[in-house]
């Protein structure tokens, strides 16, 4: 990605910090417009003392309130964006990433867009080179995750040098009613974040290169067992490589 490019500009994303009690950080997210205020529990901020500011100052509102504004970054931008279903969260796109070792340029399939989070992330591991096809059966989810992954591109186009990656391709429909779309593809890794990923198994595999990851995100155990009971029973060729559960602990360091 190019360098931040300068001070904030009326259109590009801020994000204010206000400090809480018991060292609580309170994060809000706009989209700065000459005309917009900034409302805050401390009181509201003109956006147009935000515009031409660069990232990193304090700022203070109407009301005396200390406000810490910079650009959003990735995950903090699909963890505050307006949601339908709920999202796939950073710390685990950060190990499914990790575990499909994407590369620049690789060809990536999601099932399930959701809210475009995990759209977002895999757009900027294949780079302006990869292809990312994320399928969507819900025709509302399909609608939110486009819209937010297009409020996050724009809004980076004005912050940044560069333009963000236009190389995701929203399809609404059906995975399991794909497989002549499927024919025509070529896949580096699969990531399926669904009901019954168990369902898009068979459509997908075919079109995974030999040694290719298929990483599924999945909310319970039970789920984990129903998918290896029909990997086993309908003799797919995947090998469960690992199951795991992915933690996160923030501290508290103050002094005594």
């Amino acid at each position: 990605a190019a360098p931040r490019s300068g001070p904030f500009r009326a259109g590009e994303l801020a994000l204010a910090e206000v400090r809480r009690k018991y060292n609580a950080t309170l994060k809000l997210l706009c989209r700065l417009a000459a005309e917009a205020v900034l409302s805050s529990p401390g009181g509201v901020l003109p956006h147009r003392d935000i515009i031409g500011r660069l990232p990193g100052q304090v700022l203070r509102t109407a009301g005396g309130a200390r406000l810490l504004l910079r650009r959003p970054s990735l995950d903090e931008y699909v963890l505050l964006m307006p949601r339908g279903p709920t999202i796939a969260y950073p710390k685990d796109i950060s190990a499914l990433l990790m575990m499909m070792d994407i590369h620049p340029g690789d060809t990536v399939l999601e099932t399930g867009s959701g809210s475009g989070a995990l759209s977002l992330f895999l757009s900027r591991a294949v780079g302006p080179k990869g292809r990312v096809l994320s399928y969507e059966i819900r025709d509302d989810h399909h609608n939110l995750a486009k819209k937010n992954y297009r409020h996050w591109c724009s809004a980076w186009e004005i912050g940044h040098m560069d333009k963000w990656p236009d190389n995701v391709e929203f399809i609404l429909k059906d995975i399991s009613t794909a497989a002549a779309d499927m024919k025509s593809v070529i896949l580096d890794a699969v990531v399926l974040d669904m009901l019954s990923p168990q369902c898009a198994l068979p459509i997908v595999h075919p079109s995974l290169k030999e040694g290719g990851v298929c990483a599924v995100y999945l909310a319970n155990i039970t789920q984990v067992i129903d998918l290896l009971d029909r990997i086993r029973s309908c003799k797919l060729p995947f090998l469960c490589e690992r199951i795991i559960e992915v933690t996160h602990r923030s501290w508290s360091v103050l002094p005594a």
